[in-house]
Formats: structure tokens, C-alpha cells, sequence
């Protein structure tokens, strides 16, 4: 499914126009991805939580010459399943 489809089910299952479940989507997206740039957990229960994790600089390899590169630290967004979705799924 992508943005679109999910998009069209919001409004069909929540009795929206198309462009006002878009425009609702996207506000959801938009206040998820403000939170996790200041570092703030995001927990949706029984969904899930999304965070922010933070890599530690390390060395790689390009793969086209196998030369050795230096990788920068950063941050980099997570998701963890809450237990109610991961119970659906079973």
C-alpha cells in the first residue's frame, strides 16, 4: 500500500473527501517527523513507537574500488511494533 491507497482507505473508512484525508495524513507525518528532529519519542499504544537512534561513526568499504571510507555518526529513525500489531499479525 502506498500514500495514496492509504489515503483513499482514511477517507473511506472515516467518511472524508480524498484531499481532506491527504491533507490529515499529511499533517500526521509532518508532526511525527517535527518530533523525532527535536528527539522526542513518538508512541503510538498498541501500534507502535518511532525514535530516533544514533549510529556511531565507523569504517566501510566502497564496493565499486574496496577501498576502506570513513563513515560520519548520525541519526537515524526507528520504528519498534507495539504488541497489539504484532498480535494482528499473527
Amino acid at each position: 500500500m502506498n500514500k495514496a491507497e492509504l489515503a483513499n482507505e482514511i477517507a473511506r473508512k472515516a467518511s472524508l473527501s480524498k484531499s481532506k484525508a491527504l491533507e490529515t495524513l499529511n499533517a500526521c507525518f509532518d508532526s511525527i517527523k517535527s518530533s523525532l528532529k527535536k528527539g522526542q519519542r513518538v508512541q503510538l499504544v498498541g501500534f507502535g513507537s518511532f525514535l530516533v537512534k544514533n549510529r556511531k561513526a565507523r569504517l566501510g568499504r566502497n564496493p565499486k574500488t574496496g577501498e576502506q571510507i570513513q563513515i560520519k555518526a548520525r541519526r537515524v529513525p526507528a520504528f519498534h511494533a507495539g504488541a497489539e500489531l504484532k498480535n494482528s499479525l499473527k
